[in-house]
């Protein structure tokens, strides 16, 4: 549990930080495929390789996939229908045989249809949750942050050497 606290506080920091959005939102959207897809698959393997690659916030994305596993659990009996309407497609039998008998790919567990759905869901709402996770971190910036910087209570806080000192160590580490 103190665990989830901390990624949790760590990203409130995060949104209140000068980062990027698009790396934030980044964040979150893979978080959402990490979500969405079995946790032990060469997908998840190919997700880390991009998080690591790119700049994206991976605070967002550890944070957002704990959360998009839960809806992710209750939407198994859809990534079902999608992946068997995808995996019974007789065009692409020939490729699902060429693809299985490749030296890795198999690992991919694409032809077990919750799978193969989750994965086709997840890529779907990728560009959705990108877009939608970047204006509402940017409406949060604008509306939340700066009505925050203008109260009374956190000029007061900021005054403080406690603050003052947490500015520094902060800018330090």
């Amino acid at each position: 549990m103190t665990l989830i606290l901390k990624q949790l506080f760590a990203f409130l920091k995060l949104l209140n930080s000068d980062k990027g959005t698009n790396q934030i939102a980044a964040g979150i959207s893979c978080g959402l495929i990490l979500g969405f897809i079995p946790a032990f698959s060469l997908q998840t393997l190919v997700v880390f390789f991009i998080l690591f690659l790119f700049r994206i916030q991976i605070g967002a994305a550890f944070l957002s996939a704990f959360f998009f596993a839960i809806p992710a659990y209750l939407l198994d009996s859809l990534f079902h229908k999608v992946g068997a309407a995808v995996l019974e497609v007789e065009s692409l039998t020939p490729l699902y045989t060429k693809l299985y008998n490749m030296p890795i790919l198999p690992f991919t567990k694409f032809n077990n249809s919750i799978v193969m759905g989750s994965f086709i869901v997840a890529l779907a709402l990728f560009p959705i949750v990108f877009l939608l996770s970047k204006v509402l971190v940017a409406k949060y910036r604008q509306l939340v942050v700066e009505k925050l910087k203008q109260t009374k209570w956190f000029k007061a806080l900021k005054a403080t050497s406690l603050y003052k000192w947490y500015y520094k160590y902060d800018q330090l580490y």
